[in-house]
């Protein structure tokens, strides 16, 4: 319930997580939250402009005393990631976010939470309408289509900002200052075959891989999480020496930002070969839930059988795809050779559709290292052209360098030890795919920084926001606003 939500403290920040979640914001179906913003905007008194793409940018004047200090950039996206799980009857086009409390955590009822980003638009909404905290002359910077292009980044034309620093808050561990991103590209094959008519003496099966984590498929790439649509293609692979399957239908996945969770396929075996195929599966079912039994806990591939269909792929084209996503690189490709731990290069196979005579699959390849990128990108390249697939590169966006000799970096790294008993904040690169690379093409000078509250799950149905983190947050902000330097 919104009412237990808005009781939390600070009070300010989730009673505005909660108007915002209210609000209907699927990426590239912004229309009512931007009205939403504009309104707030302009209820306060403040100037609200809109651009033509659709950001929206509220300035709020410094507050008595803050007036000589560096003019500010705060920063977040307002559109988020709708995924649900697989029983939950949920409109993200229609309906406000359900949300509840589990423990330390807010959570949603079977959908993502939005907490990425809107923890940091509700934080900036919050500063805007309050006439007590602290800060210096503010231009509040909401973009759009994050999640599925950075369309509102990319848009956002030079000369529209005068802040000198920009806060993006869209971290996501709250012991982490984030001074550099990785950048992406989308990686989509294509093909078209001819299906044929399903032979006699075939049966029909579905075949479900679900159960998996999910998860954003740049934050979480090194976990080792399962992806369903490289599971179900094992489970195809040898299907037709072993079985005489043959494919009519592959379903997997959903958005490229998110580890895909689910897939199903509608497929023809022999039937004699029906008791074999049925004792494989339930074996090989086995197999797979060992190996991902500590990650993947809840991993389920159901076979059951269903009407046959009536048509089938190609046999050639149906092996070729089954080696390509067997050889397509899913995961990490490369870790950085120059920040420990920090994931350089990796892929996400995120979508895989064949139906109706046509082959659809769908990656994003992150990296901090535009050489690599490509690199990366060519490999996914090779194999899909080798099975006959026209590959093409889209949605081509920047990383952002790190930069350790950062002005603000050196305000909030004391700052937050002061705050946390001597405790050192995380400095570090992330693998996300931050706003801050695009925007700094066109504001090259602005001296840029990202933090923000733990949220665990993101992009995944078991999205949920710490209360506690939320609460040391809010602080570290308020602190770091009134200490911005002087201009």
């Amino acid at each position: 319930m919104s009412s237990e939500i808005r009781a939390l403290e600070p009070k300010q920040l989730w009673n505005k997580f909660a108007d915002l979640n209210a609000v209907p914001r699927p990426s590239k179906k912004e229309e009512r939250v931007i009205q939403f913003m504009k309104d707030f905007g302009k209820n306060l008194g403040l100037e609200t402009i809109e651009d033509e793409v659709g950001n929206v940018i509220i300035r709020k004047p410094a507050s008595k005393g803050m007036e000589d200090r560096k003019p500010i950039v705060m920063q977040s996206h307002l559109d988020m990631v709708h995924q649900k799980n697989n029983d939950t009857v949920f409109n993200f086009d229609e309906q406000g976010i359900e949300m509840h409390i589990e423990g330390d955590w807010v959570k949603a009822k079977g959908t993502t939470l939005g907490a990425d980003n809107g923890l940091g638009v509700a934080t900036i909404m919050a500063i805007l309408e309050s006439d007590t905290i602290a800060h210096p002359a503010l231009e509040a910077l909401f973009t759009i289509d994050e999640e599925t292009g950075m369309t509102g980044a990319k848009g956002l034309k030079g000369g529209l900002l005068n802040g000198a620093i920009l806060l993006n808050l869209d971290t996501e561990e709250d012991d982490e200052i984030g001074v550099g991103c990785a950048g992406g590209v989308d990686v989509t094959a294509r093909r078209e075959y001819k299906e044929e008519e399903t032979p006699e003496f075939k049966i029909g099966y579905t075949i479900t891989v679900k159960g998996l984590q999910g998860g954003h498929s740049g934050m979480q790439i090194h976990e080792g999480l399962g992806n369903a649509n490289k599971l179900m293609n094992r489970i195809l692979f040898d299907g037709f020496e072993n079985f005489g399957l043959r494919i009519s239908e592959i379903d997997g996945g959903s958005l490229r930002n998110a580890i895909p969770r689910e897939s199903n396929a509608i497929v023809v075996i022999d039937a004699i070969h029906e008791a074999a195929f049925e004792a494989e599966m339930v074996e090989f079912a086995e197999t797979l839930k060992v190996e991902f039994k500590t990650m993947e806990p809840d991993l389920e591939i159901v076979v059951s059988k269903a009407e046959t269909p009536e048509n089938i792929m190609d046999l050639g084209v149906q092996e070729g795809l089954t080696r390509a996503l067997h050889a397509a690189w899913n995961g990490v490709y490369r870790m950085s050779p120059d920040i420990k731990d920090l994931v350089e290069t990796s892929n996400n196979i995120a979508r895989v559709i064949v139906k109706d005579g046509a082959i659809k699959i769908g990656c994003l390849t992150r990296s901090s290292v535009e050489s690599t990128k490509l690199d990366l990108a060519n490999t996914l390249r090779s194999v899909f052209e080798l099975t006959g697939c026209e590959v093409e590169f889209s949605g081509d966006y920047p990383g952002w360098a790190p930069n350790m000799d950062s002005a603000i970096l050196k305000v909030m790294v004391p700052i937050y030890e002061r705050l946390n008993n001597g405790e050192k904040p995380h400095v570090a690169a992330c693998h996300a795919g931050l706003e801050c690379g695009i925007l700094g093409t066109n504001y090259p000078d602005m001296d840029m920084i990202s933090f923000g509250p733990n949220i665990k799950g993101a992009h995944s149905p078991d999205e949920r926001a710490q209360i506690s983190s939320a609460q040391k947050y809010w602080k570290f902000v308020l602190e770091v606003l009134e200490n911005i330097p002087k201009a």
